[in-house]
């Protein structure tokens, strides 16, 4: 008997992805495709429904799939490539999906060029590059100029550090289990712990959310992405949480974006001191009905019509000492606030 002979073999079992890359990889072959993609194509080349045991779990998984990407504003649509076809297909219908053209100042141009670098991801346009490699090895016809689209960082998914986040609310979703995370309202304020039984996650006005159900509120509750921790923990056994019969996920989220706005509106009217040629984005929002000069620069008093509070303070925070809020006193201090928390922020950073 040789050493080999007494040398168990070594077993390598092949590596489940995530519902998260499996999304991905799903996006990326209806997004590029030029003509229908049938289920039965999908199976054999996005990777991750390799792992479908049989027929009737792949078909649960793609329609579960296909939900949560229409849930997230993607638009999926069903059709044939030609007339000879027995079967649907699926593709992302592009000109819904894209945004329109827009035209921008050449220093509204420089900015969004430099907003753009930040959000590049070497790591993501690798993941996405190494996909359409599989596609086009598995004979999909893959449309070049959305190819080159995808795979140079043409923009920013709103995402932006909370993918942790997002990859295990999605596994809680599926394997249908309650969660338990850290929340807080404002970026200045201190997480509260919640539990709640997650229904799905998707974006609006170009934010993620998760609805579902609060447990510590009894009550339906969405929550911002960016706003939860990244210790998520799943919590109680499998299968107990699952989306009620008839809940419209976008409606949930379309009517609490507008109570909340509603609730963050303030009266009247907000008075913001902008530096001579700053805030561009605070003047066209507003008109300017006063010249005034602080801490020996130049400016003006800009008068703008009562907006989502929220949105308003996170604006004039953006412009530092180029915008300072007048009146009411209530906006002065949350801006202040969170001028003070991102000072201490990059301090600590810096140690």
């Amino acid at each position: 008997m040789t050493y080999s002979d007494r040398v168990e073999p070594i077993k390598i079992e092949p590596t489940k992805i995530s519902k998260v890359e499996r999304l991905t990889n799903l996006f990326i072959a209806l997004l590029t495709t030029r003509g229908y993609l049938t289920a039965e194509r999908i199976r054999k080349i996005v990777i991750g429904y390799g792992d479908c045991p049989s027929d009737e779990a792949f078909a649960r998984t793609f329609e579960r799939d296909k939900s949560d990407l229409r849930d997230l504003g993607i638009p999926v649509e069903t059709g044939r490539s030609s007339i000879h076809d027995t079967a649907d297909g699926y593709r992302i219908k592009r000109d819904a999906y894209a945004l329109p053209d827009i035209t921008l100042t050449p220093a509204e141009s420089a900015a969004v060029a430099v907003a753009t670098t930040l959000w590049e991801s070497p790591e993501r346009i690798t993941a996405t590059q190494s996909a359409l490699l599989k596609l086009r090895a598995a004979g999909v016809d893959v449309d070049p100029v959305v190819e080159v689209a995808i795979t140079t960082g043409a923009g920013p998914s709103g995402l932006r550090g909370s993918e942790k986040v997002l990859g295990k609310l999605f596994a809680a979703i599926e394997s249908g289990q309650a969660v338990q995370f850290g929340h807080r309202h404002s970026p200045v304020e201190d997480y509260t712990t919640r539990t709640v039984e997650p229904w799905g996650v998707l974006t609006a006005q170009g934010r993620w959310y998760l609805v579902g159900h609060d447990r510590d509120r009894a009550a339906t509750r969405i929550f911002r992405l960016s706003r939860i921790g990244t210790e998520v923990t799943m919590t109680g056994p499998s299968g107990a949480v699952t989306r009620p019969a008839g809940v419209d996920l976008r409606a949930v989220v379309d009517q609490s974006i507008g109570e909340a706005a509603g609730r963050g509106a303030r009266g009247g009217q907000v008075r913001v001191w902008v530096a001579e040629g700053r805030g561009i984005g605070l003047r066209r929002t507003g008109r300017v009905i006063a010249s005034r000069s602080f801490g020996g620069r130049d400016g003006e008093v800009i008068e703008i019509e009562a907006a989502a509070a929220d949105w308003l303070a996170r604006e004039i925070t953006g412009h530092g000492a180029d915008a300072l809020v007048l009146e009411p006193a209530t906006l002065r201090d949350d801006v202040m606030a969170r001028l003070a928390a991102q000072a201490g922020a990059d301090s600590g950073a810096d140690r």
